[in-house]
C-alpha cells in the first residue's frame, strides 16, 4: 500500500505540474506579462493582456489598457488586421523561414506549438524585440514568460511594414533555436540582426533600400561592434544585402546551422558553398561597392537593385608643385573609411602607415571625372605608398578606402600623406591661374556631392493622403522630419498615416499663406494636392 500511495501521489504531481496547452487558451482570456522596461513607453516591467486573436500557428496578445481605448470600430480593423496577419504567417512566413532556417524551437514549458506575439506601447524609435529569457522556465529565469514569444509595438499594428516587423523578432527566435538551444552557443549580435534585417527582403516585404539613410548618415560604423545604433543597422542592413546578391541565402542559412558564430561561421558556409573568397575578401568588396556601386568595374562591386553611393570626406591638394598634405585619424573594427584628393600637380606621391599590431586593407581609385581605375595598395606591416602618375593631367582625384579588419581592437588610428615630387617655384601669374582651376574642381565637386545627397530622392509627382503608401511617400516623411516641428516622431515607413497626416497640417498652416489661402481654407487638410506639393518642391 505505501508503494501504491507513492505511485500515485507521483501520478498526481505528475498532472499537476504538466503544462498548460494553447489549446486551452480562449480570446479574451486576460494574462500578466513581464517586459523590458527599456522598450516600453512607460517604463513598466509587467503589463496586463489579454487574447485577442487564436490560429493553427499563432496567439496574438494585446496590452489590455490599449486595446480597451479603442473604440469598437478600431478593434474590428485590429482583429482583422491581426487575422492576415496570421494568414500571411502560416502561409508563407514560417514555411520560408522553416525550409531555409529551421523550426520554431521546442520549449521546455509552452507544448502548444505557437509563435505568441505580444502588442504593447512601445517608443517611436522600436518596431519590436525579441528576449530569449523567454526561452526557459521561471525557475531558471524568473522573469521568464514561458513561451515562444516576441514583442512587437502596438503603435504599428496598423502600419503596413508589420508583416516585416514580425518576421524581424522571428528570425531571432529561430536563431535562439540553432544556436543557444541546439549548441549552447550565443550569435554574434551584428550577424544575429543581419539575418534577422535580411528576412523582410527576402519574404517581400521590401527591397533592401529602408535602411540606406541610416547608413549614408554613419557610414564609418562598425560591422561588428554592436550598440544598437541606427548606424548598426545601416551598416549590417546593407552588408547583408550585398552579401545575399553576390554569395546567396545559402550563407546565411548554413552560418545559422553551424556550430560556429559570426564571422567563423560565415567563412565556413562560404567553404561549404564552394566560394574561395573569405569574410575579409568580401568586406574589402563591399566597401569598394557602396563608393562606387558599378558592375562595370566588376560584378563584385555593384548591387543588384539597391541604388547607393557613399560621398567620400574630400581634401584639397592646392594645384601647385611641391604641396603636401597629411592627416591623421581613426578608424573603427571592421569599419572603412572613404577620401578623396583632389588638386595637385605633377606626379604624386600618396603613403599610407596604419597601426602596426592591427590588419588593413586600402583598395583606390584613381580618377578622371568618372573615368577611374581600380587598385589596391600593396601593405607591409601596414605601410605603403604609390606614385600617382600626372596629376592634374589625366588624374584629377584619388579615393582611398582603408578598412579595419580585426577582431581583437576597437578602434586603430591610421595616417597618410599626398605629395609631389617637384619643389618648384611658380610666379603670381601661374599661381593666379592654379587657383582659378582649382575653384573649378571645388565647383564641380560641390555639384558632385548634391547629386550624392539628392541620389534616390523621390520626386512628389501626385496627390497624396491617409492610406497612400510609395517611396513619394517616404521622400515626403523625409522632407516633413527635416523641417523643424513639423514632424517630430520622424518615422519614414512609406505608409501614409495619421502621425504623418498631422505632419502635412501643420506643414500647410505653417505656410496657409501661400498653401491655404489661395483654396480659401483656414486650416491644413492633410492632403497634400498641388499647392502643398508646389511648396515642397520649392523648400527642397
Amino acid at each position: 500500500m505505501a508503494k501504491l500511495r507513492i505511485k500515485i501521489f507521483v501520478l498526481l504531481s505528475f498532472l499537476v505540474f504538466l503544462p498548460v496547452r494553447g489549446d486551452a487558451l480562449s480570446v479574451g482570456e486576460s494574462k500578466n506579462f513581464f517586459v523590458e522596461p527599456s522598450y516600453d513607453n512607460y517604463d513598466r516591467s509587467v503589463v496586463e493582456a489579454e487574447v485577442v486573436k487564436i490560429t493553427n500557428e499563432m496567439i496574438v496578445y494585446a496590452e489590455k489598457d490599449w486595446w480597451n481605448e479603442l473604440n469598437s470600430d478600431n478593434r474590428n480593423k485590429l482583429d482583422e488586421r491581426f487575422y492576415n496577419l496570421s494568414v500571411e504567417f502560416e502561409r508563407k512566413i514560417y514555411p520560408q523561414v522553416k525550409e531555409l532556417f529551421g523550426e520554431i524551437p521546442n520549449h521546455p514549458v509552452d507544448k502548444s506549438g505557437r509563435l505568441s506575439i505580444l502588442f504593447h506601447r512601445m517608443p517611436l524609435s522600436a518596431g519590436g524585440y525579441f528576449n530569449s529569457g523567454d526561452q526557459y522556465s521561471v525557475y531558471q529565469f524568473p522573469k521568464s514568460n514561458e513561451s515562444n514569444l516576441i514583442y512587437i509595438n502596438s503603435l504599428y499594428a496598423e502600419d503596413e511594414f508589420l508583416e516585416g516587423f514580425v518576421a524581424h523578432e522571428f528570425m531571432h527566435l529561430i536563431t535562439f533555436g540553432n544556436k543557444e538551444r541546439k549548441y549552447q552557443v550565443t550569435e554574434d549580435v551584428w550577424l544575429n540582426e543581419a539575418r534577422a534585417e535580411y528576412l523582410p527582403t527576402l519574404l517581400g516585404y521590401e527591397n533592401g533600400s529602408r535602411r540606406i539613410n541610416s547608413f549614408l548618415r554613419l557610414p564609418e560604423t562598425s560591422l561588428t561592434n554592436w550598440k544598437g545604433t541606427t548606424g548598426n543597422y545601416g551598416v549590417v542592413n546593407l552588408f547583408v544585402h550585398y552579401l545575399v546578391d553576390h554569395y546567396g541565402i545559402e550563407i546565411l542559412s548554413d552560418s545559422l546551422k553551424s556550430k560556429e558564430v559570426g564571422i567563423e561561421s560565415i567563412n565556413q558556409a562560404l567553404i561549404k558553398n564552394g566560394y574561395s573568397e573569405s569574410f575579409s575578401d568580401i568586406f574589402t568588396d563591399w566597401t569598394i561597392a557602396v563608393l562606387i556601386n558599378d558592375c562595370s568595374f566588376g560584378e563584385k562591386y555593384c548591387y543588384s537593385d539597391i541604388n547607393l553611393r557613399v560621398a567620400p570626406l574630400t581634401n584639397f591638394l592646392p594645384i601647385q608643385y611641391g604641396s603636401s598634405y597629411s592627416a591623421r585619424r581613426s578608424i573603427n573594427q571592421w569599419g572603412a573609411v572613404w577620401q578623396r584628393i583632389i588638386g595637385g600637380k605633377g606626379d604624386l606621391l600618396f603613403e599610407f602607415e596604419g597601426d602596426g599590431s592591427s590588419n588593413y586593407r586600402v583598395p583606390y581609385l584613381v580618377c578622371q571625372d568618372d573615368d577611374c581605375t581600380l587598385d589596391f595598395l600593396n601593405l607591409i606591416n601596414s605601410r605603403g605608398e604609390v606614385v600617382l602618375k600626372d596629376f592634374g593631367g589625366e588624374r584629377s582625384s584619388i579615393i582611398f578606402i582603408p578598412s579595419l579588419h580585426t577582431d581583437t581592437v576597437k578602434e586603430a588610428l591610421f595616417s597618410w600623406k599626398i605629395s609631389s615630387d617637384k619643389n618648384l617655384s611658380i610666379d603670381d601669374n601661374n599661381l593666379i591661374e592654379s587657383l582659378k582651376a582649382q575653384i573649378i574642381i571645388l565647383q564641380a565637386e560641390v555639384e558632385r556631392l548634391r547629386g550624392l545627397l539628392l541620389q534616390g530622392e523621390i520626386k512628389i509627382e501626385r496627390d497624396l493622403s491617409f492610406g497612400s503608401s510609395g517611396d513619394d511617400v517616404k521622400s515626403l516623411q523625409e522632407f516633413l522630419k527635416s523641417q523643424s516641428g513639423i514632424y517630430p516622431q520622424g518615422l519614414i515607413t512609406g505608409y501614409f498615416g495619421s502621425l504623418t497626416r498631422s505632419a502635412v497640417i501643420r506643414f500647410q498652416e505653417r505656410y496657409a499663406s501661400e498653401i491655404l489661402n489661395p483654396l480659401g481654407l483656414v486650416s491644413g487638410t492633410g492632403i497634400v494636392g498641388s499647392m502643398t506639393r508646389s511648396k515642397i518642391n520649392q523648400l527642397k
